[in-house]
């Protein structure tokens, strides 16, 4: 892998940057913990064990991500954390609730992420086996379609998760604004699944092609 890529950050730096941002949703996540606020705790509880998963399946599966990859999920999984995070005796207002932007940014971000296990997974099934055909022209298509109903399946988790939280009296793990908000939502979903539809696949296919390795060595 070059060792500058993506606006002449260098490899080492992208490694550090997302280190950076583990530490940092560590301590968000501990903010949570002492304040009792279960949906700051949990929010960066798993934004922080997803930014662990390139290397989980490195080490077990032998599954080595770029490390471009590996800041893309933890930028977007620290961003989402941070969303959540509100420090009012500081003035820090949860960016969720005084951003207007943030929440679109989040879901293009966490869109892109899906987009991209979807591409990876189904170019490396595509390689592996002749019953699946994904010519380019369908692959976008598939990828958009995919990412549009994963975000009605999420809609849906967040509408029932605060139904559930109201019920059981606890604070909100995931939350609802609103009709409007949920159209946004969807349509922001749909532009992160196009950004990686249109950009990004060239830069997963390496990833393709190991988990391709992996599924054959299995059939073994």
């Amino acid at each position: 892998m070059s060792s500058r890529t993506l606006g002449h950050v260098s490899a080492r730096r992208k490694g550090q940057l997302a280190r950076l941002l583990q530490v940092a949703m560590a301590g968000i996540l501990l903010v949570g913990v002492l304040r009792g606020n279960a949906g700051i705790a949990v929010n960066a509880g798993v934004g922080l064990l997803v930014s662990f998963l390139p290397a989980v399946l490195e080490r077990n599966y032998r599954i080595t991500m770029s490390v471009g990859i590996v800041l893309w999920i933890t930028v977007a999984m620290f961003l989402h954390a941070l969303g959540t995070l509100s420090l009012p005796a500081l003035g820090f207002l949860s960016p969720y609730k005084s951003t207007w932007w943030w929440d679109h940014m989040t879901h293009a971000l966490s869109s892109s992420l899906v987009a991209g296990a979807a591409y990876a997974v189904t170019r490396a099934l595509d390689e592996h086996t002749e019953y699946i055909a994904m010519p380019p022209k369908f692959m976008f298509v598939y990828l958009l379609l995919f990412v549009m109903a994963f975000g009605v399946v999420w809609e849906l988790v967040e509408f029932y998760v605060g139904v559930a939280s109201d019920l059981v009296g606890t604070g909100k793990v995931l939350t609802q604004y609103g009709l409007d908000d949920t159209i946004l939502d969807l349509f922001y979903n749909t532009l992160g699944g196009l950004i990686v539809a249109t950009f990004g696949t060239v830069h997963l296919t390496d990833l393709a092609d190991q988990l391709q390795l992996r599924i054959e060595s299995t059939d073994q």
